[in-house]
């Protein structure tokens, strides 16, 4: 179940950021067999979804994933109070709300990245929504958006927004740029500054400030931080996932769940068999395994196998068999 700090506060050293297609409800199984300790995000639920869509299929997850929060999207004040609602029922421990996404879609909502222009209206989102549960209520955001200079919107954001009680930001630390770049290049152009957040605390040291944004390592992340509070790592978490298996031991002073990549696979193997006895697919949840052997001999073939053979109709624990079978006599790590 859920570990938290002291007063039911999530610890927030070691996030997992929510990954629009990437992080659902497989993948974070599979990131939970590598760390107990790191804070797992959903992909972006958007609030009206929520509140009219197939809940368990959008939001529903597995109580062995905790510590896991939601996070949602959308700049309506009520349905996001609606939607913080139905969340808080589902059992998360903290929702999160989206102002960093630079999608074209997200952009047409009025929710994500463009609402670094809207401080008062993101403080009235996050005000209902703390009004609608009693769980932490969080902001992730750019340092700021197309022409805005980043030494000016973000405190100004900030400032704006904690005063409507949310304590826990996270930052990832580039602009976004809503017009001529895609959301891909977002994730790379825009250049990041990670001294300005740093700044940010300095002047706001009460205040939570996660640091997000091209962090590629633990050792980066850790070095990165001082003075910060934690980091939260995306592509690199989910292109090369064995860096999480020693985060327990790194950040948080316990024991790492598994000591091998083979481990692995073998500690994420019932949850794979559950599944596929409920009908879900092999690939829906080995493509999040793909990277797992990164940097090892035989990688390659391990997301050859995988590739090429979890999507056939009727595929099962065999393929992840055969994979295994090709790598395991190159794994050191065995």
């Amino acid at each position: 179940m859920a570990r938290m700090t002291a007063a039911s506060t999530p610890d927030r050293r070691l996030c997992v950021a929510p990954m629009m297609d990437w992080t659902d409800r497989h993948c974070r199984a599979f990131h939970r067999v590598l760390t107990r300790e790191a804070l797992l995000y959903t992909e972006m639920a958007v609030d009206k979804a929520v509140i009219h869509g197939d809940r368990d299929k959008l939001i529903g997850f597995d109580p062995a994933e905790h510590p896991v929060a939601i996070q949602l999207g959308g700049s309506d004040p009520a349905d996001l109070a609606k939607a913080s609602r139905i969340a808080g029922g589902f059992g998360y421990i903290e929702i999160n709300l989206n102002v960093g996404c630079p999608s074209d879609r997200v952009q047409s909502g009025r929710f994500g990245a463009c609402l670094m222009q809207e401080p008062a209206l993101v403080a009235d989102c996050v005000k209902a929504m703390q009004d609608a549960v009693s769980l932490p209520v969080t902001v992730k955001c750019r340092i700021g958006v197309d022409e805005q200079d980043p030494e000016v919107a973000l405190f100004d954001f900030v400032e704006t927004v904690a005063a409507a009680g949310v304590t826990s930001f996270t930052v990832h630390a580039r602009k976004a740029w809503l017009k001529g770049l895609s959301p891909k290049e977002n994730r790379t152009v825009p250049p990041l500054d990670y001294d300005l957040v740093r700044r940010l605390k300095a002047q706001r040291p009460e205040l939570e400030i996660i640091l997000n944004g091209g962090l590629e390592t633990l050792e980066q992340g850790l070095a990165e931080t001082v003075p910060l509070d934690g980091m939260m790592l995306g592509r690199a978490a989910y292109h090369t996932p064995w860096i999480l298996a020693e985060a327990d031991s790194r950040l948080f002073g316990k024991a790492d769940p598994v000591a091998s990549r083979v481990e692995a696979v073998d500690a994420y193997r019932p949850y794979l068999e559950s599944q596929l006895g409920k009908g879900t697919r092999l690939h829906d949840m080995t493509r999040h395994m793909l990277g797992l052997f990164t940097g090892q001999p035989g990688a390659r073939l391990w997301r050859r196998i995988l590739s090429e053979k979890a999507p056939k109709r009727g595929a099962g624990l065999e393929v992840i068999d055969e994979a295994l079978a090709a790598v395991v006599p190159h794994d050191e790590a065995a």
